[in-house]
């Protein structure tokens, strides 16, 4: 009797690349993904191509998630120095060589393309932090510690120099994120929260004073200067530098409880919200679906949130725990800061919001964050099943 054998299916030659993902962090994905197809359909539906485009991005994101997610956590460890460097040099490389538009020098131009290095930054940081702290597990002490903020306070600089405020907050928060589930000291934490917190108390308390146009600010540009102003008082100049918040609050109020409806915004569609497919896409948002879909857009990033975290918590090693750890409250920092500038609770700077804000480059960095905590998540999966 002759033996028949098959040839394996499809499926069955490509079911070991997704063996192990993680169900609930494709859940959270899906959910914030159909919600930013859903505002950009309506957001950008008269500016062209802004929606298919916007689709293509998710569709590239994905693809990124899934090749990263194929990587374990001990190749990403051998990359992460290699990674770092390339930044640091891309970094150095825009300060001597780097293309400026309006003002800023932010990109390099390598003739067949045009990046933004500082976007490296946002996922080798964090990598790299964490190689250094699993090199020093069982011995860290404040010298570690010290080398980990020369490693973040480099890049950092840098992209303040370019000036790139956004950016540069995003990679700090990184870093710290790394630093703090490291072990670093309250006794150092409470100190530099309690100065900031200062800080913004004077802001407030002596805002007409320091907000004067003859008043130079040592640490920021005057553009970075009038968008504090602005904040603690955008009716200073409601048609100039205040009109984008403005009308954003205005937006966002409008939507009520439950908003005006899919494709009914009038802020919206009668152009009134600046930049309303990117910076400034959760006004639009807001104004759509109110306060209702606001609370569960909120739930859909606790969600991942959490999720990554819960990931981080389950990591078998030190690296993967630190970086699972960063990267998840990276998306906090994101939704925070985009949500809190449009909602007039924080400056303005140009942070756009996962997965809804339009952005090819943001959103294959979020990708790479995504494919870093799948990749973390199928190999603590995999030991255990050992």
């Amino acid at each position: 009797m002759s033996a028949v054998f098959e040839e394996p299916s499809l499926w069955r030659r490509i079911a070991p690349a997704f063996s192990g993902f993680d169900g609930l962090l494709v859940l959270a994905v899906l959910l914030l993904s159909g919600v930013g197809m859903t505002a950009m359909y309506s957001a950008g539906h008269d500016y062209g191509t802004t929606f298919a485009d916007h689709g293509r991005n998710m569709l590239i994101a994905l693809g990124v998630l899934f090749v990263v997610a194929q990587l374990t956590p001990q190749k990403l460890a051998q990359i992460a120095v290699p990674l770092y460097s390339l930044g640091v040099l891309l970094l150095v490389a825009v300060e001597l060589f780097g293309v400026t538009k309006k003002g800023a020098t932010r990109w390099l131009d390598l003739q067949f393309i045009v990046i933004q290095p500082s976007e490296i930054l946002k996922i080798a940081m964090p990598m790299m932090l964490a190689w250094w702290f699993q090199r020093r597990e069982g011995q860290l002490g404040k010298l570690d510690f010290a080398v980990a903020f020369v490693l973040l306070a480099v890049p950092v600089g840098l992209i303040v120099k370019q000036p790139d405020l956004g950016t540069s907050l995003l990679v700090l928060a990184t870093g710290l994120y790394v630093m703090f589930f490291a072990g670093l000291s309250w006794k150092l934490i409470v100190p530099v929260l309690g100065i900031g917190l200062v800080g913004v108390v004077g802001l407030v308390w002596f805002q007409t004073a320091i907000c004067q146009p003859g008043v130079d600010w040592v640490l920021l540009r005057d553009y970075q200067k009038y968008r504090v102003c602005t904040l603690l008082d955008p009716t200073q100049d409601p048609l100039g530098k205040g009109f984008h918040i403005i009308q954003s609050m205005i937006a966002i109020g409008s939507g009520g409880a439950t908003g005006k409806g899919f494709m009914n915004g009038t802020q919206t569609h009668l152009d009134f919200i600046p930049e309303r497919t990117t910076d400034f896409i959760f006004a639009a948002f807001a104004e759509e679906f109110g306060l209702a879909g606001c609370v569960a857009l909120l739930l859909a990033f606790v969600f991942l949130i959490f999720r990554g975290l819960m990931i981080a918590a389950e990591a078998p090693s030190m690296f993967s725990r630190l970086l699972a750890g960063a990267i998840s409250l990276s998306f906090f920092t994101y939704a925070m800061v985009n949500m809190g500038m449009v909602s007039g609770i924080l400056p303005v700077v140009g942070i756009p919001l996962p997965f809804v804000s339009y952005g090819g480059t943001a959103m294959v960095t979020l990708g790479l964050g995504l494919g870093i905590l799948m990749s973390i998540a199928r190999s603590s999966k995999r030991l255990m099943q050992r």
